[in-house]
């Protein structure tokens, strides 16, 4: 249902004569190729490993792809629902699945427009059967290339440079499926405390004066038990990390290979800074993409700092498991991970 609402509610693409979009994707399969030898070789990862096709889509097509891997994200974290009975209760649940299916398709079609490219760790590839496959949603690129005026080409790698270093990320660790999987699990389980419990918790914790975070981050840690906050937490982290660490490589590879790319990155934090209407910038707020962009700059910052202190090899030690990824308290002060870590 998500996914058949979202489709119906998503806008069109930009227009495309079937000559230009049959060359976009062409070209963007290309990119995303060429895109993988220079990320392995600056983040030392995936040497060796076969490099795998992207697969190049519509906003459509995202967001189907994107309901399969939800689905395919809760069933490997043991999440999937029970079918309900045949009684009230059943009949007030499947009511209320079915109204989560229309929010998770209205939040789809916003996305779709939004999404550039996606590693999608949950979901087999149709070519290898492989779980791990990359996205890249074609109409959404072209917009962003013709509204910052990009070279086509260069403006295609470099995407294709961030979203590569995803796929190298997972393809060289894959335990950080699994700890994804875990997380997800603690975040989703349905735990036995009651409406009254929950109410009582948040008066308590909104009566005391210990620190919380601020915006989304700080409902979540109201309305959370400490457990699924800790998971949510732990996603956060790794977030910010995966991003970080991503656009880090894009900047390091990018001046030998994107002959434009001060161009492109200038315009591209510009828009992601640009003043949004009211509607747009409650959405974001909503489903915290504030936080996402937040993510980036912090993840950049924390790897910078890493690797023009210590080097490329010893940073990579942060892939060794969950005990060596960054905690929050190290993020904004990473000599705090080089200590603990290295």
């Amino acid at each position: 249902m998500a996914a058949g609402i979202g489709r119906r509610l998503a806008r069109g693409g930009p227009a495309m004569t079937q000559y230009t979009r049959d060359q976009v994707y062409a070209e963007l399969a290309d990119a995303s190729a060429r895109a993988e030898a220079p990320v392995r070789e600056v983040t030392g990862l995936a040497d060796g490993l076969a490099v795998p096709a992207a697969r190049i889509v519509d906003r459509g097509e995202w967001i189907a792809a994107a309901a399969d891997s939800m689905s395919s994200m809760l069933g490997a974290s043991g999440s999937d629902a029970e079918p309900a009975p045949a009684t009230s209760e059943g009949l007030m649940s499947a009511l209320t699945a079915k109204a989560g299916g229309f929010q998770a398709g209205g939040l789809l079609a916003f996305l779709s427009s939004a999404i550039l490219g996606q590693y999608d760790p949950f979901t087999a590839d149709p070519a290898t059967g492989e779980d791990g496959v990359l996205l890249l949603v074609a109409p959404n690129i072209v917009s962003v290339e013709r509204k910052l005026k990009a070279v086509p080409s260069d403006f295609r790698l470099w995407v294709c440079l961030h979203e590569v270093t995803h796929r190298v990320q997972f393809s060289a660790n894959p335990w950080l499926r699994d700890y994804m999987v875990d997380n997800i699990a603690t975040l989703t389980a349905a735990g036995d405390e009651t409406t009254a419990q929950l109410v009582n918790r948040v008066a308590s914790a909104v009566r005391n004066d210990k620190p919380r975070e601020s915006g989304v981050l700080g409902v979540m840690q109201l309305l959370q038990s400490p457990e699924q906050y800790d998971a949510f937490t732990n996603m956060m982290m790794l977030g910010t990390l995966l991003e970080g660490h991503a656009d880090h490589v894009m900047d390091a590879v990018g001046p030998a290979h994107v002959p434009t790319v001060e161009r492109i990155r200038a315009g591209f934090d510009a828009r992601r800074t640009a003043p949004r209407n009211p509607i747009a910038r409650i959405m974001r707020a909503l489903i915290g993409m504030d936080a996402k962009m937040a993510q980036y700059i912090r993840g950049k910052a924390f790897t910078d700092h890493v690797v023009e202190k210590v080097g490329m090899p010893a940073f990579n030690t942060i892939w060794t498991g969950p005990e060596t990824l960054p905690k929050p308290d190290e993020i904004d002060e990473p000599d705090r991970w080089i200590a603990r870590v290295l």
